[in-house]
């Protein structure tokens, strides 16, 4: 496949916010454009609907960070920690994460479609109701998580481990079982007639 998801051209950068504390701090709708955050703490701020467009935040600490109607748009996101982050309807439309971590992430409602999380390691991450449309999840690892009434629609899932998760709710249409990891995923049964089909098989009533 020559075309990766989340490959998009770098964006123009205008000013850097290098090595700064940015730790507790309160973020009320503000609007940043173009700007690289480079180790930067953000550990602990509380975001209530700013904007960040086109940014890049390079080893920037979210940990325990609470962002609420926010919007990322078009963000790089590079060796970035997210530990206990909590993101609450918030859109971050075609962002990408790379070497990032995401223990005890949890992502609650919000538009996150066309973002590229490759190869990512999600495990104890909690995300629910979140539109996930066209999402790179290649190779992820999102073995145990719950994952549950999220829009799944055309993501791309080769090789991911979905192991153990729990997806009721989810849209499954993108999932080859040939492809990705679903051993021990828990399902509803509409969800199970869909995996089924995909397999070719013909599911009939008694």
């Amino acid at each position: 496949m020559a075309e990766l998801r989340g490959e998009k051209e770098i964006s123009r950068i205008d000013s850097e916010v290098r090595d700064e504390d940015w730790n507790a701090r309160e973020l009320l709708q503000q609007t940043f454009s173009h700007i690289a955050f480079v180790d930067v703490d953000m550990t602990e701020v509380v975001n209530n609907g700013s904007t960040f467009t086109e940014c890049e935040f390079r080893g920037v600490r979210f940990n325990v960070s609470v962002h609420t109607n926010a919007v990322f748009v078009n963000c790089t996101f590079v060796a970035c920690t997210f530990f206990g982050a909590t993101f609450a309807h918030c859109k971050l439309v075609g962002s990408t994460f790379d070497r990032c971590t995401f223990s005890t992430l949890e992502i609650e409602g919000g538009d996150w479609s066309f973002i590229a999380l490759r190869n990512a390691d999600l495990r104890g991450a909690r995300i629910s109701h979140v539109r996930m449309r066209e999402a790179d999840l290649t190779g992820a690892n999102a073995q145990g998580i719950s994952l549950r009434h999220v829009d799944l629609s055309g993501a791309w899932l080769d090789g991911a481990n979905l192991s153990g998760c729990d997806l009721r709710g989810s849209d499954l249409s993108s999932i080859d079982p040939m492809a990705s990891k679903i051993n021990g995923v828990i399902i509803d049964w509409e969800q199970a007639v869909q995996i089924a089909t995909s397999l070719g098989l013909d599911v009939r009533p008694n």
